[in-house]
């Protein structure tokens, strides 16, 4: 039997930075403003702008009050957190309702706040809490699936440590941010399958699907052998070795109309890795090609800002021209999915090189004229 590579799945959705708090003399800690100024530097859009300033301020607050080993007095808040001495009572009046913040009176009657650390009740700090929140919008896609399912189990479980208040202050930091879901796959009614192709992967199953290909006219039932899941630009794709082509292949879910786990296991070398696997593709897309060639591309200066500004494949070098123009070069072994990507740019990118990829957008644009071209005549 073909030997095949264990399955790794790995999908980052967000991260945060660890923070490390160091204490103070006075008990809170220093790591408060650049969690703060962090904070800050991801909230893309605010609805309202003071209310927005509020929950900052309270964020920081907080944030010092969770850190400190031996609580914070006033003035040890007004001193760190350069706040007022009346809008640092009145957001602790506020907070109170919320988190399980207390106040305790020491020697001399010094008296300082203190906060439960919400490590000790939901097993995540505040930070974590914010980022598996904001995490939800971003898993929104995959509803249905265990993926989905599994967050809303986390966020049930952070409800109950934090209470319904808590929740609804997180919620109020979360909105800061939103995403799009602009051409996404719908799966809320694909969570049984992919269910079974996530067990197909972990169990090393021999799979029957019924797929139908984007060239295909009709569905055909293949004999695979799950690798791993991908998700890419809204869409899950699952990677297995195709018994009929003897290689492995990229299988869009939204095609596949039915799965049937066989009970036949299949053997998997050590050395497959999706990651090394997808290391040379522009997106998902792999054909047998393996040499690698050069594709060179010019943007307009119109295009080059926004080129500049992400990180495309790990292979690429961009070239800043004194015309404001960008000349971007890749190495890949197919040119399928970066042709898309090129088109996408409209008149604004031009192919350099290779002349088979300059040939083939020729192509397309000739039969994209002509195609306009007819459909001007008809409606004349």
């Amino acid at each position: 039997m073909t030997k095949l590579g264990a399955a790794v799945v790995s999908t980052t959705l967000y991260t945060t930075r660890s923070y490390v708090a160091r204490p103070t003399s006075q008990g809170c800690e220093t790591i408060v403003r650049s969690a703060s100024r962090d904070l800050t530097r991801h909230h893309v859009r605010v609805r309202n702008m003071s209310e927005s300033s509020q929950l900052v301020r309270q964020w920081k607050l907080l944030l010092a009050l969770e850190s400190s080993h031996t609580g914070c007095t006033i003035q040890d808040l007004i001193t760190q957190l350069e706040m007022a001495d009346k809008t640092i009572r009145r957001d602790l009046k506020v907070l109170k309702t919320v988190f399980r913040i207390t106040e305790t009176t020491g020697d001399k009657g010094r008296k300082r706040w203190h906060m439960q650390p919400l490590s000790e009740v939901a097993g995540f700090n505040l930070t974590d809490l914010l980022s598996i929140h904001m995490g939800r919008q971003f898993l929104e896609p995959l509803a249905g699936t265990p993926f989905w399912d599994g967050h809303r189990k986390v966020i049930a479980k952070v409800k109950q440590a934090i209470g319904s208040n808590g929740l609804k202050y997180i919620d109020k930091l979360a909105a800061a941010v939103h995403a799009t879901n602009v051409g996404i796959s719908d799966y809320s009614q694909r969570g049984e399958m992919i269910d079974q192709l996530m067990v197909a992967i972990e169990d090393h199953k021999v799979t029957l699907i019924v797929y139908q290909s984007m060239q295909a006219t009709e569905p055909v039932e293949q004999e695979i052998y799950p690798l791993g899941m991908i998700h890419h630009r809204g869409s899950l794709y699952l990677i297995a070795w195709s018994s009929r082509r003897q290689e492995v292949r990229n299988y869009k879910v939204d095609r596949i109309d039915s799965v049937d786990v066989q009970n036949l296991r299949y053997e998997v070398p050590r050395d497959f890795s999706l990651r090394d696997w997808l290391a040379n593709s522009f997106g998902v897309y792999r054909s047998g090609r393996t040499t690698l060639q050069t594709i060179r591309v010019r943007f307009a200066r119109a295009a080059a800002r926004y080129v500049q500004e992400s990180r495309w494949h790990h292979s690429q070098q961009l070239k800043p021209q004194k015309d404001g123009s960008l000349i971007a070069e890749f190495r890949l072994p197919d040119i399928a999915e970066i042709k898309h990507w090129i088109l996408s740019f409209g008149p604004r990118a031009t192919v350099l090189e290779p002349p088979e990829l300059v040939e083939e957008i020729q192509q397309d644009l000739q039969q994209m004229l002509a195609s306009y071209s007819q459909n001007s005549e008809t409606t004349r």
